[in-house]
């Protein structure tokens, strides 16, 4: 037993010696426990090593490394060079990082029709578009229209979009997948590519686990949320403005961007998810209106009907998810079409678009125009400034 002991010990076979330390055996007379303890001491000052190596990360943090990744990774595009977060920059709190009005694919001269939204807190979406009685509204589903019902499903889509990531089908990811780098990593987290329907749902799964970190894309670490905990205080224009936004008469901001705490995580998303048009005008510098017909035959006179097109209603025309206002201040341009550059000009627009010589061109789709909530505030142009200021407070990385 102590030859066995020893020779374990000093080859470094932790498992084995431990088996074998563990057995009754081991602890027969008084003689053999102490030379047992004897035999720990030994094993750990010959190698110390052991209790310095860092600890093997459990799964779930693989994967959102995995995930970060793969939203990093620009060979996984046809051709390579365009990421995930080509589109979804971090910088821009996941939104385009050169504040395109839509963002351009893998392949020169093709963009999307949609400007990109952010994915920070879309984690927190209800899973699937339903039809809320209580909102009177469609509520959740992902991309601006609610088109899938999981992080998951959004993940995937760009891959096979061709104006986006245009790769042929899922084999062709995969195949690309097998000679990345940090392909051990997904080995580690899903084992063998044995199928290549199920490798392409875990690269998505991977990515939407990154999209759904806290602290990388959700950090909750704004001015206001630091507010909220008594570890900064508002200035006078920020107080005013938050008491604008709040107030259901006068800015009705709360009426669609909830600044209550959510269920789902205790903290305000400043979303309730539904659907809403906003009377936007079109955006007539839209890059989706220049590429060839055979991806937009309209050409300019493209509509986007949003939310209607899906679900097959024209009730629903131009109606596009009510998006979170974390990080708004660094997201522009704004709308699903970037018609509008600064959140002046938003706030300005909701104050008075529906005022006669307001000076803005007709809605991209007229039917369907939230003016219960929208369109005719009676702010001041001070209070426009100061809802503006609340809003720039909503930044995370304050601290």
């Amino acid at each position: 037993m102590r030859a066995i002991l020893i020779q374990l010990a000093m080859k470094n076979n932790s498992i084995l010696f431990w088996r074998t330390f563990l057995t009754p055996r081991c602890w027969e007379s008084k003689k053999e426990r102490l030379f047992c303890l004897s035999v720990i001491f030994l094993f750990v000052a010959c190698k110390k090593e052991l209790i310095t190596t860092a600890p093997v990360l459990p799964i779930v943090q693989l994967k959102v490394q995995l995930g970060q990744d793969l939203f990093f990774d620009k060979s996984l595009s046809n051709p390579v060079g365009l990421s995930c977060s080509s589109c979804h920059a971090p910088e821009t709190a996941f939104t385009d990082l050169n504040h395109s009005i839509v963002s351009e694919g893998a392949v020169d001269g093709l963009y999307g029709n949609r400007n990109a939204p952010s994915i920070a807190y879309s984690m927190f979406t209800p899973s699937a578009l339903h039809y809320s009685i209580p909102d009177s509204s469609y509520k959740g589903g992902f991309f601006l229209d609610g088109r899938v019902n999981t992080l998951v499903q959004q993940a995937q889509k760009p891959f096979l979009n061709e104006l986006e990531m245009n790769n042929p089908n899922p084999a062709a990811v995969i195949f690309k997948l097998n000679a990345v780098s940090y392909f051990p990593v997904y080995r580690q987290v899903y084992g063998d590519v044995t199928d290549v329907a199920a490798a392409f749902n875990n690269i998505a799964d991977a990515i939407a686990a990154y999209e759904a970190s806290v602290g990388l894309t959700n950090r909750f670490t704004s001015k206001y949320d630091y507010y909220l905990k008594g570890q900064a205080s508002l200035t006078v224009e920020e107080l005013s403005g938050m008491q604008l936004f709040s107030d259901t008469l006068r800015g009705k901001c709360t009426k669609c961007h909830l600044i209550s705490l959510d269920p789902s995580c205790g903290k305000a998303l400043f979303t309730d998810f539904t659907y809403s048009n906003d009377g936007v005008p079109k955006n007539p510098d839209n890059p989706y209106y220049t590429i060839p017909s055979a991806f937009n035959p309209s050409g300019s006179n493209y509509v986007d009907v949003g939310l209607g097109d899906f679900v097959i209603n024209r009730a629903y025309n131009g109606m596009f998810k009510v998006s979170t206002l974390r990080n708004i201040a660094i997201t522009a341009p704004y709308f699903h079409n970037g018609c509008f550059n600064t959140l002046d000009e938003v706030v300005h627009f909701y104050n008075i678009r529906n005022l006669p010589g307001s000076g803005y061109p007709p809605p991209e789709v007229a039917s369907n125009i939230d003016t219960v909530n929208t369109g005719n505030l009676h702010l001041t142009p001070q209070e426009e400034k100061d809802i503006v200021s609340f809003l720039k407070t909503l930044t995370d990385g304050y601290k």
